[in-house]
């Protein structure tokens, strides 16, 4: 168990803000009491979540959102599940829906659905997007005494949603005066009482929308370079102003960068207060370089665990990049900084290739066709997967030691007493590290893009990695802080296994880990298709292992029997 983190004492001015319903109110249950409580009202400065505007690479007004109690509802009935309490954006009836093959691991429909499908196919549209509000403001500021949000219409009581029961820290007057002097965009509900806030997110945050000025890279090849640049900030610019370089720019490519499609990756760094955290997360972003730079609409592919409950309230789902960072629960930029690579492209046919794809993956996802797995099928290896199965052969960097991999499964097993705890030893070890660490991965990517940059390849194998060589245009990276809030600061990923072991405590007693309630899947979602999840490195482990205790064992001892006794009879007869 981690100690809890100490709050903060409130101003008079920002104690409004805080949640007085205790640590056991929920998200959901405190914006089912406020619309209980307060009918509804939609003053004409707080817009639909689908009024204008984008949705990544979507127009908003290709989704409906449930409003006035009547909620809508995905047509892939797992999803429906997993968001019954949610607010969510669902395709409008007749837009083509991403699909998914029957019988199939998810990745082989990925292969399957790619070779099938033409170069100039229109994008399909995923399942849902969690919007997590109904309702936007999209220029605001906080008043001095932090209690009201302006807009140029007018002014509204500001409110925040509840902190979860099992969040252990939240928004504090550390935050109130990073967002205070700020042009801010907010998701939320719009009451007779006021605005209550979901989301908060600067919008000085922005690519663009002409080049950001060149930064010359660092010495060494590209991986290690774009290392130093997430690292040459303190804790990984954690307390650093948000900032914006290019990186690469084609010689004849435009600086302007308005209405350009983007595929982003991003990898969130540790976490200062929650030792299972150290490796980061990483997720693959969509979306276009709006006229004023805007940001905050690309959509991000969250891959999480959907068989535990978060202790944030994440649920795995394309989502927007200003609720993904800045959801008041939820948004990683509350408990660390944030880098993102960002590949800027002449034609969107990439990008369409790549979010399409993703939406599949989600189908199968939601499914339960593919398993969330920490040491193989996690945030970085299902994007990676993603990736490779489309065609661009992200370099793989191989595990971190297959000898030793084979030595800590029966060491593990037995000093902490635990096949499965030796089984995920192995698993660990024997993971290429660009399908396990999100630092390792977003390296080796962008080292093969600006090799594509560079040589200007023009037939590569593979559809997306023939896309990219000739619709690649840019290479721009991002860094963006840590929300200030009553959470520890953290800092840069731990880039391999080994890093992360330095990051632990050597006492399991002193490490701090967030203890999670399990989310079992429901027996009736299960479709019948469904096959067994294939087979880990450390299935074979525990087969050859198994041979050798039932097998070797008695042979060794055997052995040593017959030499122990063929002395003894020697030294008798001597």
């Amino acid at each position: 168990m981690r100690p809890g983190s100490s709050d903060k004492k409130a101003s008079k001015h920002a104690w409004h803000l805080w949640p007085r319903g205790g640590a056991g109110s929920t998200r959901a249950v405190g914006l089912a009491a406020i619309v209980l409580l307060t009918q509804v009202c939609a003053p004409a400065n707080a817009a639909g979540a689908n009024a204008d505007g984008w949705i990544g690479l979507y127009p908003a007004t290709d989704f409906a959102i449930g409003v006035d109690g009547a909620p809508v509802e995905p047509a892939l009935r797992q999803a429906a599940w997993y968001f019954r309490h949610e607010d969510i954006a669902v395709p409008r009836a007749g837009l083509p829906l991403a699909g998914f093959e029957t019988g199939v691991h998810a990745f082989d429909d990925i292969r399957r659905w790619t070779a099938g499908r033409a170069a100039a196919a229109p994008i399909d549209f995923p399942p849902l997007v969690w919007v997590a509000a109904p309702q936007q403001l999209r220029h605001a500021r906080l008043a001095d005494d932090a209690r009201t949000v302006v807009t140029a219409q007018g002014s509204m009581p500001l409110h925040l949603v509840p902190k979860i029961a099992l969040n252990r820290s939240y928004v504090d007057v550390s935050s109130i005066a990073f967002f205070g002097a700020r042009d801010l965009a907010l998701r939320g509900t719009a009451t007779t009482s006021g605005f209550v806030a979901r989301s908060i997110w600067p919008n000085d945050f922005r690519l663009g929308p002409r080049a950001p000025a060149v930064r010359a890279l660092p010495p060494g090849p590209p991986p290690d370079a774009l290392r130093t640049l997430m690292r040459e900030e303190p804790q990984g610019g954690a307390r650093s102003p948000f900032a914006a370089m290019t990186l690469w720019l084609r010689a004849d490519a435009s600086p302007d960068w308005a209405g350009r499609p983007v595929i982003g990756m991003m990898v969130n760094g540790a976490q200062g207060d929650d030792d299972e955290a150290h490796g980061g997360h990483f997720a693959i972003v969509t979306g276009r370089v709006q006229p004023d730079g805007g940001i905050g609409d690309w959509l991000v592919n969250n891959f999480y665990s959907l068989d535990v409950e978060s202790e944030k309230g994440i649920i795995a789902a394309p989502v927007p990049l200003d609720n993904y960072l800045a959801d008041l629960n939820s948004g990683q930029g509350w408990y660390r900084p944030s880098t993102m690579l960002v590949a800027v492209l002449q034609d969107e046919r990439a990008a369409v290739l790549v979010q399409s794809a993703l939406n599949r993956v989600f189908n199968q996802f939601y499914r339960h066709q593919l398993v969330y797995y920490h040491p193989n099928q996690n945030c970085a290896s299902i994007s990676v997967d993603t990736l490779r199965a489309l065609g661009w052969e992200v370099p793989a960097r191989g595990p971190s030691s297959r000898a030793l991999a084979w030595l800590a499964y029966p060491f593990v097993a037995i000093k902490d007493r635990s096949i499965d705890k030796g089984r995920l030893a192995f698993d660990y070890l024997r993971t290429d590290q660009t399908r396990l660490m999100p630092a390792a991965a977003l390296e080796e990517a962008f080292g093969s893009l600006l090799a594509m940059g560079r040589a200007k390849l023009t037939g590569p194998d593979g559809a997306l990695a023939a896309m990219l060589a000739q619709d690649l245009q840019a290479l721009a990276f991002l860094r963006f802080p840590q929300f200030p809030s009553s959470r520890a600061f953290g800092g840069a990923p731990a880039e391999s296994t080994w890093e992360y072991r330095t990051l632990v405590p050597s006492d399991p007693a002193m490490a701090q880990i967030v203890p999670v309630p399990p989310r079992p899947f429901p027996p009736e979602l299960r479709d019948a298709d469904l096959l067994p999840s294939p087979w880990t490195p450390a299935d074979y482990a525990t087969v050859v292992w198994c041979v050798i205790s039932v097998v070797g064992v008695p042979v060794l001892l055997w052995r040593w029997w017959k030499r122990h006794r063929q002395r003894r009879m020697e030294s008798l007869s001597g």
